[in-house]
């Protein structure tokens, strides 16, 4: 099964690096690059990829208008979209998944996370770059919005898990993770499986939430 993806950014230097990370994949194929907005709800429209990887600043409509249009409440027939910018801005980030964004990733994120994006959005998920989930969340526990003391009963953790689980809601990768651990990638990656099998949770966005939650980061939060 291969996993169709439309590329949506007025630079074409850009689409061409998305392009070869993208499609050294086996599982991935672009079918399509829009150099501005309007080209890219058209080309969604007419060629109907899996997953829309859709730059914020774009001439004649930004990513937000594209993401509403594709993925909002409005469209008739939703296509998952992934927002992919230089622009850690809150109001890009909450205006892209207000929207109906099935992700929310940073340039600089790596290829590792880009590719996990895509195939989280094709299964249905979401993913938001580890940065903008610890301040989202932060910002929700200050306003109270993240509920306290009312989170889902769950297996105890081993001290390791916990470490992982602590460092996930601040924010890190996993490579910052085996490095802060002393522990190799996979390694972590194995911790992240036990975690969510665990606790029941789909991908490390969730687990941020559910440390939010049980306040496990409250006293090590940065």
């Amino acid at each position: 099964m291969t996993i169709k993806v439309l590329l949506a950014d007025d630079q074409a230097m850009i689409r061409s690096g998305l392009r070869l990370i993208l499609e050294d994949q086996p599982d991935i194929s672009v079918i399509g690059e829009a150099a501005d907005g309007a080209e890219a709800i058209a080309m969604a429209r007419r060629l109907r990829p899996d997953v829309c990887l859709v730059d914020i600043r774009m001439p004649k409509l930004d990513g937000i208008e594209v993401t509403r249009a594709l993925a909002g409440p409005g469209a008739t027939d939703p296509i998952r979209v992934i927002v992919v910018t230089t622009f850690d801005l809150d109001e890009y980030v909450y205006g892209a998944l207000r929207g109906g964004a099935a992700g929310f990733i940073l340039k600089d994120a790596g290829p590792a996370l880009l590719i996990e994006a895509v195939r989280a959005a094709y299964n249905g998920e979401a993913l938001v770059s580890p940065s903008v989930t610890l301040r989202l969340l932060k910002h929700l526990n200050e306003t109270g919005a993240v509920p306290r003391g009312r989170a889902r009963q769950s297996p105890q953790l081993s001290g390791r898990a916990l470490e992982v689980v602590q460092a996930i809601a601040r924010g890190r990768t996993n490579q910052e993770i085996a490095a802060e651990l002393f522990i190799t990638l996979s390694t972590v990656k194995s911790h992240l499986s036990g975690i969510q099998t665990k606790l029941g949770l789909r991908n490390r966005t969730e687990i941020a939430v559910w440390a939010w939650e049980n306040r496990i980061v409250e006293s090590t939060s940065e």
